[in-house]
């Protein structure tokens, strides 16, 4: 039996603690599956302002107080608290880097009303990086693998091949970078440099610099031992252009062997309609019948009249043009004079606010709109829905098309990153939802067509629903892809 290694998790987001998007679900699901898998797994983030000392159970640590962490000419201190994942298996520890100036603030990346990034995003997540360095030589803890995620982490990498490569304690630690997103690289002016305390040697483009500008995400490609990034799709498409790696592609692809695609896993404790208490009706296929009472009080929720001929779409999303929102302002006139309605759960970008008030001021028998994030109400959009709307321009993998398998809605999604390698389009009667690949408002339409053609068929329908269903994408098997990276590398 290989012997159990000991992994580090660094992220800036962990969910139930911080979370914007995905990359929490993934640090707060992923370090529980690996420790059941035997592995001695403990994760480190922020502690940010927003986090209730009390409702998350912090306790301080008093022998990781007033750690000494230089951010360029200055030290800052860091003090550690700490708290637990738990779940019915395991509990898997979290460390809480305090960090005075830099997180007693409620915001992660931005300031919660001018939503303008803090300006001394390239400090704070400098001083994460290094305290991470300095806390664990303080508590003597030698992680196998330090397991990097996006460029908030991307110095640690660096940090490890530089100024900590001759201390003892992490002979033989190594890094995994994982990309979630490669638009989000952590990109200053020059003069970050300094404040890394890196060797001036790496200030090169062949180092930490892309076009003349510190770049926290390059650090991580160029330095980590291994990549991987949240589907085989999305591994390819970075590579690929511009259009896909936003100026880092090359890089990328110079270390195409080192790495690997692994879609995203879901955490079915939490998403699961026979289970979810955050739905009115619950079901699974052998009750599916009764989604159509979550269906009538998603759109009681909403003020829409219920028709059980007509197929209700839900959409929930960040409003941008990432996500497909331009194509679906292409042909929105035309989506309405369809048997069809349509709910859209989310925040984003002011055009789009004002495109989806207007429409439901213009339909609003067709078409609700609830600009927020809401958890609950985005189980219920799942769970009511009869087809669920993701017609990005990129995902690197996405998470509510695989919500909707197990819900019974059935999706339509753009060829694209994890949306292509978990959704098969319906050929003939085969298929779990449908697909489009040229990135067009008129491929689209005839996509959403072809679906409500498919809503009026009960026998295809049904079939979709069953094959969506019955569909498992559980951490589990991503688990144990990210256990044979760090064995890979734990053996070098």
């Amino acid at each position: 039996m290989a012997k159990s290694l000991n992994v580090l998790f660094l992220s800036s987001e962990v969910y139930p603690f911080a979370k914007t998007g995905g990359l929490a679900d993934v640090s707060g699901a992923l370090p529980q599956v690996l420790k059941s898998l035997g592995q001695e797994v403990r994760v480190m983030m922020p502690r940010y302002g927003a986090i209730n000392k009390r409702k998350a159970r912090l306790h301080e640590m008093i022998r990781l107080k007033n750690i000494d962490t230089h951010v360029g000419a200055r030290s800052y201190p860091a003090s550690v608290r700490s708290s637990f994942l738990v779940n019915v298996h395991n509990k898997v520890q979290v460390y809480f880097v305090d960090g005075g100036k830099f997180f007693a603030r409620s915001g992660i990346y931005v300031h919660p009303e001018t939503k303008r990034a803090y300006p001394d995003n390239d400090e704070r997540f400098i001083f994460f990086s290094r305290s991470v360095f300095e806390i664990l030589k303080k508590m003597g803890w030698a992680p196998d693998i330090i397991h990097c995620n996006d460029w908030t982490t991307g110095l640690v990498p660096a940090y490890l091949r530089t100024l900590y490569r001759n201390d003892p304690l992490f002979k033989h630690s190594k890094t995994v970078f994982t990309i979630h997103n490669i638009a989000y690289q952590g990109v200053f002016p020059k003069e970050t440099f300094a404040k890394t305390n890196l060797p001036p040697e790496e200030m090169t483009e062949k180092g930490v610099l892309a076009n003349g500008k510190v770049n926290f995400l390059k650090a991580g490609l160029v330095y980590a031992d291994a990549l991987t990034t949240v589907s085989e799709r999305y591994a390819r498409e970075i590579q690929s252009s511009e259009e896909y790696g936003y100026g880092l592609q090359d890089v990328v692809r110079k270390r195409e062997n080192d790495l690997t695609g692994i879609v995203n896993g879901v955490d079915y404790s939490l998403w699961d309609p026979s289970i979810d208490p955050l739905i009115p009706h619950q079901y699974d296929y052998r009750s599916v019948d009764a989604k159509v009472e979550n269906k009538k009080a998603l759109l009681k929720q909403f003020k829409l009249p219920y028709n059980p001929s007509t197929p209700v779409i839900g959409v929930i999303s960040r409003l941008a043009d990432q996500k497909g929102f331009d194509l679906i302002e292409e042909i929105l006139g035309k989506m309405m004079k369809l048997d069809l309605q349509l709910v859209v759960l989310g925040t984003g970008e002011k055009k789009y606010h004002t495109m989806f008030e207007r429409a439901s001021r213009k339909y609003p028998k067709k078409i609700a709109v609830a600009l927020t994030f809401d958890n609950p109400l985005a189980h219920l959009v799942e769970a009511g829905s009869d087809i669920f709307l993701m017609p990005s321009r990129y995902e690197p993998c996405g998470l509510n098309q695989i919500y909707s398998l197990r819900y019974g809605t059935v999706p339509i999604v753009r060829a694209t990153g994890g949306l292509d390698d978990t959704i098969d389009d319906l050929k003939g009667t085969t298929g779990t939802g449908f697909k489009f690949t040229t990135y067009s408002g008129a491929e689209l339409l005839k996509t959403l067509q072809r679906a409500l053609h498919a809503f009026h068929n009960p026998t295809i329908w049904r079939r979709l629903i069953k094959a969506g269903m019955e569909k498992d994408f559980s951490w589990e098997s991503s688990a144990k892809k990210y256990l044979q990276v760090y064995r890979r590398l734990a053996r070098k």
